[in-house]
């Protein structure tokens, strides 16, 4: 239930209010009224004297009556500057249904969320397509594509909080903003790449899942991918936000912890000679999975809406919530890439990941994290698509209704039992053109049409400074990329 906090000076918040008031208008009035009022004293020569009453006997009566109105216009806009001016980061209050408390999300919780939907398979197929590359050129990309994801989610977002301002009300899905934006074409193509993009890795992640659920109860791999989905799932069905904001914070500790000892045993092998050894033609060949492991663009909406339209807070979610991957990510690459043992498996072809299970010191630490990092993904795809379908359904935000949980988690769960391995090899190519394509060029395009608008420009600044051409480098980046990728395939590079 979305609240506002009303223009009116009042010395309590009424918690009753229920209606949606973009708060970032009240800045430019109180700006327009102060360059308003400066003007027209500066235009009456004497104003100050006016002001105070004092008037010529020589000013007949239009100009007495003229004078007053000013000064009656100028008092009133005093009065509203004065409310104008108080600093409101929120654009409204999330409010309890039943007991109409403000329940906001928190800013902890955002972050993890952001976190855990970061860290998840992409980290586990990372070292097997960096590896040709190089540590040093590979870790260029990295931090590149980190650089990347993070204007793109800002571009997200504001276009994100515009649409909220205008449509007054939460939870706009990125189906709501291409709409919005660019129209019923826009919104086929976003709906059907983000669809395919959520199912694909939805499949990866509950068979992932299932497979490391085997390692630690005897059962099948379909009996562990069910019993996986339906005790993740469960979880983000019945848990408020605030429990579930508790979760994510747990597990994403729970794979920093187990990162780290991970990271310990790795560094036992460790060779720094391993590091120098590169390719830097192989450079291009990883950037479509390591895309794809900084996606978490999904749950911006959900996000935004917690935090109840804060930039600040949510920029700060966005940025915070990246960089704990990076910094894992870039760990991860030296440890595994300077793993001593890599060069003695053969051809190149061995998953480096697997060295390390072979090790009984560090097995079940690569278990619990491989697990804790899919779980912590799974979770956030699966809330990112929710609330995707259930706008597509118009069903009001943050409702415990079934069907949109079904319509998420049951076609890639049947998917996973049928066709295990279907979607695992497609990965590179949801990279390349659902990551790069859904949430390179949409949201490039998404912005540039709100700062067309001036009405939407106004209420709420750019959170992604360069204005247009800042918008043509990321989508044009991205472009280039799939570009790249796609004459690779056909030519037989890949």
């Amino acid at each position: 239930m979305i609240g506002q906090r009303t223009r009116a000076i009042t010395k309590s918040r009424t918690a009753t209010n229920t209606s949606f008031v973009c708060l970032s208008r009240c800045s430019n009035l109180g700006r327009r009224t102060t360059r308003a009022s400066t003007s027209r004293r500066k235009s009456m020569g004497g104003g100050m004297r006016e002001k105070e009453g004092w008037i010529p006997k020589s000013v007949g009566p239009s100009r007495t009556t003229k004078v007053r109105a000013i000064q009656q216009e100028e008092e009133q806009e005093e009065q509203e500057q004065d409310v104008v001016e108080m600093e409101v980061e929120r654009l409204f209050s999330n409010l309890n249904e039943e007991t109409l408390k403000h329940e906001p999300g928190s800013l902890l919780g955002s972050i993890s969320l952001v976190a855990g939907t970061t860290v998840g398979a992409g980290v586990l197929a990372l070292p097997a397509v960096t590896k040709d590359a190089g540590y040093f050129p590979s870790s260029a990309v990295i931090v590149a594509c980190w650089v990347y994801s993070c204007c793109t989610g800002l571009l997200v977002a504001e276009t994100n909080i515009r649409l909220m301002c205008e449509l007054g009300r939460g939870g706009v899905s990125l189906l709501s903003m291409a709409r919005s934006t660019l129209g019923k074409p826009g919104e086929l193509v976003a709906g059907l790449s983000y669809v395919f993009l959520h199912y694909a890795l939805l499949v990866a992640y509950i068979a992932r899942g299932g497979e490391l659920l085997t390692e630690i109860i005897d059962t099948s791999p379909a009996v562990a991918s069910m019993a996986f989905t339906l005790l993740v799932g469960t979880t983000v069905y019945a848990s408020e936000v605030k429990v579930l904001d508790t979760i994510n914070i747990c597990l994403v500790f729970g794979i920093i912890l187990s990162f780290f000892l991970i990271l310990q045993v790795a560094l036992t092998h460790f060779d720094a000679a391993a590091l120098f050894d590169s390719d830097t033609s192989k450079v291009l060949s990883c950037v479509p999975v390591v895309v794809l492991a900084f996606v978490y663009h999904n749950i911006i909406p959900v996000v935004a809406s917690s935090l109840e339209g804060d930039r600040k807070k949510i920029t700060a979610s966005i940025v915070g919530g990246t960089a704990i991957p990076l910094f894992m990510f870039l760990l991860w690459n030296g440890a595994i890439l300077g793993y001593s043992e890599i060069d003695s498996m053969g051809d190149g072809q061995v998953d480096p990941l697997k060295l390390l299970q072979s090790d009984e010191t560090v097995g079940t630490f690569i278990t619990a994290f491989s697990l804790l990092a899919v779980a912590t993904s799974f979770i956030g795809f699966v809330i990112g698509l929710v609330d995707f379908v259930g706008d597509g359904l118009k069903m009001p935000v943050n409702t415990k209704n079934a069907l949109p949980f079904a319509i998420t988690l049951f076609p890639p769960a049947a998917f996973a039992l049928l066709y295990p391995d279907v979607f695992l090899s497609a990965l590179e190519y949801a990279g390349t053109y659902g990551v790069l394509g859904l949430f390179g060029i949409l949201p490039a395009a998404m912005a540039w049409q709100t700062r067309k608008r001036k009405d939407l420009d106004d209420q709420v600044p750019n959170m992604l400074p360069g204005r247009q051409l800042g918008l043509v480098i990321v989508g044009g980046s991205a472009a280039a990329i799939i570009v790249q990728q796609t004459f690779d395939t056909l030519l037989g590079f890949k």
